[in-house]
């Protein structure tokens, strides 16, 4: 993986280890890797996958978890072309990307 997109990563989880912080003693240790997940695309989709107003990255909140599930899919194994996506969906097994497509797929 490039380092620019380890550093995002990185962001990533600094920003779910934040968003986490308060609520943390009440979720599980899943939820708390499924939100560190998920956190990981806030850099570019916006926090809980809700997109900053003008901004030209999609938001994912609300989106259909098969569609979600099946363009990671995608972006992974180079169907899809992208800029920085491909590099990222290749770090995700089918069941993190499945989870992850959840996760959003749960967000309104």
């Amino acid at each position: 993986m490039k380092r620019s997109s380890m550093r995002a990563v990185r962001r990533g989880l600094a920003l779910a280890a934040l968003l986490a912080g308060a609520g943390a003693a009440a979720q599980t240790a899943p939820e708390l890797q499924l939100r560190a997940l998920a956190a990981t695309c806030a850099n570019c989709h916006g926090t809980d996958g809700k997109a900053v107003a003008g901004e030209t990255m999609p938001q994912l909140a609300g989106l259909p978890k098969d569609y979600l599930a099946s363009q990671m899919r995608a972006f992974r194994d180079g169907q899809r072309p992208a800029t920085v996506m491909h590099q990222l969906a290749k770090g995700y097994s089918n069941e993190q990307i499945d989870a992850i497509a959840a996760y959003f797929a749960a967000r309104k």
